[in-house]
């Protein structure tokens, strides 16, 4: 339409989950442990340089572990600022342990549904998760983070206003791009897991 002016960039939010490490292709819970990414996961993650190319971020953050700050740089931002908020869900006493190896002692078991003995609670990852977002909702126009798995679908459930439970509905892959933004004042999820 003609007599438009275009405002203020939208803010969002882009979320890339980190490459393959050997413990994510086998399914196993991996907070704390610091992970290099496979030959495989190497080389999906320099693909990311090319899929984000041309795109401008007023803000750049990735978690500190390794996995994520190598896929940063693979991507092409060397200088993504470490936010520990970014942390992938400490999974305490089921670190390294598979969800069918779970439930043999805890039938039904998910991270969504049931503890974590000596890691965190949805809730405790949906604070941190709520600081990302209003991190990133201070920035006036596009957020790019490096992240993980359970942690980003939490971001995107609290970015939609919604419980961290929730972001059991967001399958979430290895390498992945993801567009969080706006629609009008709501919160909207623009693109997933592409």
């Amino acid at each position: 339409m003609t007599g438009e002016t275009t405002g203020p960039p939208a803010r969002e939010l882009w979320v890339v989950r980190h490459g393959e490490t050997e413990w994510s292709r086998d399914g196993r819970h991996t907070s704390v442990t610091d992970l290099d990414l496979t030959e495989k996961g190497v080389e999906v993650a320099r693909g990311l340089a090319q899929r984000l190319a041309g795109e401008e971020f007023d803000l750049v953050l990735t978690s500190p572990r390794k996995r994520a700050r190598v896929t940063a740089e693979l991507a092409g931002f060397p200088d993504a600022v470490i936010d520990d908020d970014l942390s992938e869900w400490a999974y305490g006493d089921y670190e390294g342990v598979t969800t069918p190896e779970i439930r043999r002692t805890v039938p039904g078991w998910t991270v969504w549904t049931h503890s974590v003995p000596g890691g965190e609670t949805a809730e405790q990852v949906g604070a941190r998760l709520d600081r990302v977002v209003v991190r990133a909702e201070a920035v006036a126009g596009r957020t790019l983070v490096f992240a993980h798995g359970h942690s980003l679908r939490v971001l995107a459930a609290r970015w939609l206003g919604l419980p961290a439970t929730d972001g059991r509905l967001l399958r979430l892959d290895t390498s992945t791009v993801s567009v969080l933004g706006h629609e009008r004042e709501s919160r909207v999820v623009l693109r997933w897991n592409a």
